[in-house]
């Protein structure tokens, strides 16, 4: 029986889905399960990817491709430099890996259809943080002490809160889990320090 993760197309799948997962992992730390999945998922692309040769120039081509793409973030208005990283990643993508004989290891058409819904995928997150970072100095941590919101992971030494319409880095000296409801009572930095919320807690108006 063949063993799938030598296939090309397979293990470039697999990459993929690892950079997105670790991207991901990025912005929405505290779970570990995106981490987890990263890693699985670029280890076994690993298996297959080991076997293939790589065109420098597609691989340069990729490179080149994170300055428009960045440019799209600056400026979120100008869509044609969005344009020009999509088509940089996926030219790179289809030609990056090379059969022994020269010819294309990844199917073309999964190599455009994969790394275009991946830029996708990073443009949204990378604007979405982006966002954020701009407006978050705009909300003072002072008026966040006493708030009420929900645990959006579980939370100890560290975790996610949705605190009046944004998500913030939390951290608890209690195991709180997911989606119970939490309070404000400190903070370290930009890190806010909450409580679980006992049950009879009314809910923040």
């Amino acid at each position: 029986m063949i063993n799938p993760l030598i296939d090309p197309n397979v293990a470039y799948f697999l990459l993929v889905v690892g950079l997105v997962l670790g991207v991901l992992a990025l912005f929405s730390p505290g779970t570990g399960i995106l981490e987890i999945g990263a890693l699985f998922a670029l280890v076994l692309a690993g298996l297959g990817i080991a076997r293939l040769s790589i065109n420098a120039w597609a691989l340069a081509l990729l490179v080149v491709g994170v300055v428009p793409f960045l440019m799209a973030l600056r400026f979120s208005r100008r869509w044609f430099y969005l344009v020009i990283a999509c088509a940089a990643f996926v030219v790179g993508s289809i030609f990056l890996f090379k059969t022994p004989e020269g010819g294309l290891a990844v199917n073309p058409f999964l190599a455009a259809v994969t790394s275009t819904v991946a830029v996708g995928l990073f443009w949204l997150v990378g604007w979405k943080g982006l966002e954020a970072i701009r407006r978050r100095p705009e909300i003072s941590l002072e008026r966040l002490m006493g708030a009420i919101g929900e645990a959006r992971t579980a939370i100890y030494r560290e975790g996610t809160v949705y605190i009046r319409g944004e998500e913030w880095s939390a951290r608890s000296e209690i195991p709180i889990p997911m989606g119970a409801r939490v309070r404000v009572v400190g903070r370290e930095g930009l890190v806010l320090v909450v409580e679980p919320l006992p049950s009879s807690s009314q809910s923040e108006t």
